[in-house]
């Protein structure tokens, strides 16, 4: 079935990240982004493993494109390297970077694949790190600058945007947690550091807005379900908190203009509060939800007053996540209630286990494949109880470089040889083209 032929067409994708896919990372004018230098400090990574070549998709995007259009994708959501388009984070605009995505929509389009760009998928040009990254507020304007030139070069092909993907993790890992770029650790830097990402994002927003007609734009966000571990009345607070923190601060300010109460007291107060609260709740057109994790949560007296305990149970992914397909369909059905209006998205969902490629080229995946029917029989539950869903993403179209993970991680529902760049369709990947072409029903 040709889904993309029809009046409302159901987005079936998958997505990918531009520092985990693209490589050449010192050609054709690219700067230096913080996951260069980061990946390339000692310990970071697992086997010191890097992104300088990562599925070489620079070079072979055309044969990529192509089997995303064998899949019988209709869409595919991608990220724009914001060092490869100014490489200093500003100032002069480098045109072969402008020319590689150019010749990527345009290969998308060709193959009647819808292009979901993103804007920030967390490669933020080491320049302008240097300068004081996210923690300095100009940092919001810069990225305000970066969208106002992107979407001026692809919107008249692009209309769905994301500014920002994950906010949270760019937040927690990147800044209080510290494994991922730039690395630090510091718990007094979550709220300045969201706060500054969010105005970049409502800044962004206004120039999308200018520059695109008939755009579609929102965020993808990292949102957990999550419960409590007792029904103690400290556990039960406990997990408000945790969702306030985990959920709730990326969304509540975009959505509702506000920080969540639980953790207003780590914001800032300052004369500029009220406007930046302003400026980041701009209308939004679509909710982009990526799910992965089921948290139980309980309190705890040292900061931030809770802590996420592991899972209760032995059915884990590769990357020790608990599969609990249930809880997506429950965030949709939340994010449905809560924040009405909004078209909604899964923007990214999937799972990573240990695959092995057979000498006939096969890679048999049965739990991924078990894994996808469940989160989207869940999802398709929500819809059917009247959320308005309007896309499926999965993460990911192919094996990538899985950030502080290296190469061990396999997302992708296309098997990446990372020494000889070949690629090969997964089981799931087979499942997932006959699923779509079947008109997007249960597969018997």
């Amino acid at each position: 079935m040709d889904t993309s032929a029809s009046p409302s067409p159901f987005f079936w994708g998958a997505a990918t990240a531009s520092y985990q896919i693209e490589g050449a990372v010192n050609e054709d004018g690219r700067g230096v982004s913080i996951w260069d230098t980061f990946a390339h400090t000692d310990g970071n990574i697992y086997a010191g493993e890097t992104g300088d070549i990562a599925t070489d998709h620079y070079h072979r995007w055309r044969d990529d494109v192509r089997l995303m259009s064998e899949l019988h994708l209709n869409s595919y959501r991608m990220s724009i390297a914001w060092s490869r388009i100014f490489p200093e984070g500003r100032g002069a605009l480098n045109q072969a970077g402008i020319d590689f995505y150019n010749r990527l929509i345009d290969g998308l389009i060709a193959h009647n694949i819808t292009p979901f760009v993103t804007l920030y998928h967390w490669d933020l040009p080491q320049a302008l790190q240097n300068a004081g990254g996210w923690l300095n507020r100009d940092t919001a304007k810069w990225f305000a600058d970066y969208a106002n030139v992107m979407t001026q070069k692809l919107g008249d092909r692009v209309k769905h945007f994301i500014t920002l993907n994950e906010p949270f993790i760019a937040v927690y890992n990147g800044h209080v947690e510290g494994s991922h770029a730039p690395g630090l650790k510091n718990l007094n830097y979550a709220t300045v550091v969201m706060r500054h990402l969010l105005l970049g994002h409502g800044l962004a927003m206004q120039a999308l807005r200018a520059n695109v007609a008939n755009s579609s734009a929102g965020i993808a966000y990292s949102l957990a379900q999550i419960d409590p571990d007792t029904d103690k009345d400290d556990d039960i607070a406990a997990a408000a908190l945790g969702d306030a923190f985990i959920n709730r601060m990326a969304l509540e300010p975009t959505l509702r203009g506000e920080f969540p109460k639980e953790i207003a007291h780590m914001v800032q107060e300052d004369n500029t509060l009220a406007d930046d609260l302003r400026v980041m709740r701009q209308p939004m057109d679509f909710i982009g939800v990526n799910y992965y994790r089921h948290y139980f949560i309980r309190a705890k007296q040292e900061m931030p007053g809770f802590e996420v305990l592991p899972p209760k149970t032995k059915d884990l992914t590769e990357m020790g996540w608990e599969s609990y397909p249930q809880g997506l369909g429950q965030l949709i059905q939340r994010i449905a209630k809560d924040y009405p209006g909004h078209d909604i998205y899964v923007t990214e969902s999937g799972a990573a286990y240990p695959d092995v490629l057979t000498e006939t080229g096969e890679v048999h995946d049965p739990r991924r494949i078990e894994y996808l029917q469940e989160h989207i029989a869940s999802m398709q539950k929500a819809q059917a109880a009247g959320a308005p869903v309007k896309g499926y993403f999965i993460w990911s179209f192919m094996d990538n470089f899985e950030w502080a993970c290296g190469f061990k991680p396999r997302f992708g529902i296309v098997y990446t040889d990372f020494s000889s760049q070949r690629r090969y369709v997964k089981d799931s990947g087979k499942w997932y083209a006959e699923f779509i072409a079947n008109g997007a029903h249960p597969l018997k």
